[in-house]
């Protein structure tokens, strides 16, 4: 299993699911993380997230295949 970090923009406080997943490159757009989201190949915290805009805070885990992403907060 891999695991990434990715830590918020400072000034926010949150990021949502479909741009995590653009952003952590395992995407090649925001349009391409929805649909696989909508998929249901994602969990967030362990309980599948059907919810595209899902806002993700510092402390929350995303998992899809092998990949694990921990949300960090900005420094």
């Amino acid at each position: 299993m891999q695991i990434l970090d990715f830590q918020i923009d400072h000034g926010r406080d949150f990021i949502e699911l479909h741009q995590l997943l653009k952003l952590i490159g395992l995407c090649e757009s925001g349009g391409a993380g929805k649909q696989l989201v909508a998929s249901g190949a994602v969990h967030v915290d362990g309980v599948l997230e059907l919810r595209k805009t899902a806002k993700l805070r510092a402390g929350q885990q995303v998992q899809t295949g092998g990949v694990v992403i921990r949300v960090l907060p900005a420094t």
